[in-house]
């Protein structure tokens, strides 16, 4: 082989390589940090709540009869750890900042996000490596879920409840 192909393979060895390492920086930075929000949905609502269906002169804040009330940790490292869902949208992760905070290994920092739209609930994968998952499926979207509808994060199990 020539030189100049020797050179060329190594500085193709080199970039793919230096490719490698700066996105294995990127995925850790996004698990410990969380994923980028742009500028313009900062203090936005999110997309479930966008499409509210309030009647005029209605205002009570008080649950339907059999609507849910709280979010249980069924399964997993934290079992019995509740977030009512009156303080929604609720945060579930391992950040400080999450209403539902999981010591779970495979859980982002900023995981999913549970919240109304209406007399419905749903929940949001944030962007997490992991992924979430409704039932067996895993969610890329806003999914409704209901009471007793198992959501899993990483290794835990959570549901809505009376």
């Amino acid at each position: 082989m020539s030189e100049l192909t020797l050179f060329l393979i190594r500085v193709a060895f080199l970039a793919i390589l230096w490719i490698f390492v700066l996105s294995a920086i990127s995925v850790i930075r996004s698990d410990m940090f969380g994923a980028r929000v742009p500028e313009t949905a900062r203090g936005a609502a999110p997309a479930p709540a966008a499409r509210k269906s309030a009647k005029p002169g209605k205002a009570s804040k008080k649950p339907r009869r059999g609507a849910p009330t709280h979010l249980v940790v069924v399964e997993g490292e934290n079992p019995g750890t509740r977030a009512e869902l009156a303080d929604a949208p609720l945060l579930i992760g391992r950040g400080s900042d999450a209403a539902i905070k999981l010591d779970d290994d495979y859980v982002s920092t900023r995981h999913a996000r549970i919240a109304a739209s209406g007399d419905e609930w749903f929940v949001e994968d944030l962007g997490s490596t992991n992924g979430t998952y409704v039932g067996p499926v895993r969610i890329t979207q806003p999914t409704t879920i209901g009471v007793g509808v198992q959501v899993r994060v990483g290794k835990t199990i959570l549901e809505l409840r009376k």
